[in-house]
């Protein structure tokens, strides 16, 4: 039996040309190789597979019988080889395929898919999944392709990460409270997170305020925050993104927490064209809404 160890597989593609050429020196110049080496090549090339696969006789280079079946079957192989690797080029160089993202929802609600209309114009072959998710996924399983998170996530040995930029937040309530003055917001009744977000930059930056607010409501997510605070329940600390499109008034003109936005990405993503594009599309979005983002443009 051959061994499969000694057998050098870069030796196909020698065999073959030779098999149709019937010539070293056709061979040596289809293949830039000199004749000394090519014939080193066979030689080395029957002795791990101990077969004869050529005779030489006055026409040139033959193939044996034990030849033939080698080539039969190295066709087929070589083939398959060349198409995978094509196959696996044209995959890289296009811009097409499914891209998963991963992100706190309301950056999707409010706005991502305001722009995907626009992407797909560009790229139509891009499949999107967007799933609205704060865990930290697996970019070695390759649960997602990008994540958008607030702060600087831990480290994943798949994983590149990039401060896109931040986003701002502000204090916005219902009409009543338009007019409250900063000195008297301490007064006033608070819309917060439940106490297993009380680590999050917004709650911090409320825990500070003195006098202490009297926290009327507390709740576990930020659409339910919003529709309270819509209800007039009380004020709340919001992304200016957010609350600006919501309709409520913003209090006050200052940005109060500024949170960083990173970008998340396979280390891949890099050498994949369809990865690249998303990858250059999310910064280009970041850059030509940040003033939106950052919560310069309010509706006062």
């Amino acid at each position: 039996m051959p061994s499969n160890t000694e057998f050098d597989w870069n030796d196909i593609p020698l065999i073959l040309t030779l098999a149709r050429s019937g010539s070293m020196s056709a061979t040596g110049r289809q293949l830039g190789v000199d004749a000394s080496t090519i014939s080193r090549r066979i030689a080395a090339a029957e002795k791990a597979l101990k077969l004869r696969l050529f005779i030489r006789d006055n026409t040139g280079y033959q193939l044996t019988d034990a030849g033939q079946v080698f080539v039969q079957h190295g066709e087929a192989v070589y083939g398959n080889v060349q198409s995978m690797l094509q196959a696996s080029t044209q995959e890289a160089d296009a811009t097409a395929g499914p891209v998963n993202i991963t992100s706190i929802d309301f950056l999707f609600d409010y706005w991502l898919l305001d722009h995907v209309p626009t992407l797909h114009a560009q790229h139509p072959h891009l499949q999107l999944t967007l799933q609205a998710e704060n865990q930290n996924l697996s970019f070695t399983r390759r649960e997602a392709d990008f994540a958008l998170r607030l702060g600087k996530p831990g480290e994943d040995a798949a994983l590149v990460m990039r401060k896109l930029g931040d986003l701002g937040f502000a204090v916005y309530g219902h009409a009543r409270f338009a007019d409250t003055p900063r000195a008297c917001w301490g007064t006033q009744p608070w819309i917060a997170y439940d106490d297993a977000l009380a680590g999050t930059g917004e709650m911090q930056w409320l825990a500070q305020m003195d006098p202490q607010p009297n926290k009327v409501l507390k709740v576990n997510s930020l659409s339910t925050m919003v529709r309270a605070c819509r209800a007039g329940v009380g004020m709340a600390l919001l992304p200016c993104l957010l609350g600006q499109q919501e309709g409520l008034v913003r209090i006050g003109s200052g940005v109060e927490v500024q949170r960083d936005i990173w970008l998340l990405s396979h280390r891949d993503a890099g050498s994949i064209a369809r990865f690249k594009t998303v990858s250059a599309w999310l910064t280009q979005l970041y850059a030509s809404n940040q003033d939106l983002l950052c919560g310069a443009v309010s509706n006062r």
